[in-house]
């Protein structure tokens, strides 16, 4: 996505299964890179940690 993802719409890099086609690869954005998974963000499942990334979404959406 040249020009960023827009918040609430998915990333077009990510595949069937939710994963990163370009995870690793030089073209991974940098933000992509810098979102480190911490317990706070991952909790201790899977429906947990997509909540959490939709709130962070919805924080970070433009006005």
């Amino acid at each position: 996505m040249p020009n960023g993802k827009p918040a609430g719409v998915r990333c077009v890099q990510l595949d069937d299964d939710n994963r990163c086609r370009v995870f690793g690869k030089p073209e991974r954005p940098a933000f992509c890179g810098g979102l480190q998974p911490s317990e706070e963000m991952c909790g201790t499942n899977r429906e947990y940690a997509m909540v959490w990334l939709a709130a962070l979404e919805r924080a970070t959406a433009p006005a």
